[in-house]
């Protein structure tokens, strides 16, 4: 049996000589190990309009639409995913990869619908809101802009 001042002294001693275990959110960010499954990435060059990964999806939280020849977006709910990858291991042409961008939260439930094939950017993507309510980035900068 351990005495009252044994163990004081063994949680106080062994929390000043260890490092914490929890970081100091978000100033440091955390570096996520290989195969998490954060947000999805699209790649519209590669996809060929198969909808497998909208057929495989459980919570049918994936749409593709054909914008034109040969191109196409998808569209993503983030808050229906499951972040289970199941889209990801259905598509054959490696259209859609998961990346390790964990930092999903919102104000609004409608930004949740993000479109990810539209305005990518080489080696990643850019989530534009389809909500037609909330303003654009370039808007709402304008308007705190203007509040100065």
């Amino acid at each position: 049996m351990s005495f009252p001042g044994k163990m004081a002294a063994q949680v106080i001693g062994g929390g000043l000589f260890h490092k914490p275990a929890t970081l100091m959110y978000p100033a440091e960010k955390a570096t996520m190990p290989l195969g998490f499954r954060g947000k999805l990435s699209f790649w519209p060059e590669r996809c060929v309009f198969c909808k497998l990964c909208m057929k495989d999806c459980p919570s049918e939280a994936i749409q593709i639409n054909k914008l034109g020849e040969k191109r196409y977006e998808a569209i993503v709910n983030l808050g229906r995913c499951l972040f289970c990858g199941q889209c990801v291991q259905s598509c054959n042409k490696d259209a859609l990869e998961m990346t390790t961008n964990y930092e999903l939260a919102v104000g609004q439930s409608g930004s949740l619908t993000v479109n990810i094939g539209r305005d990518q950017a080489e080696g990643g993507f850019e989530a534009v809101c389809e909500d037609e309510d909330l303003p654009a980035p370039e808007r709402a900068a304008a308007a705190a802009k203007a509040a100065q």
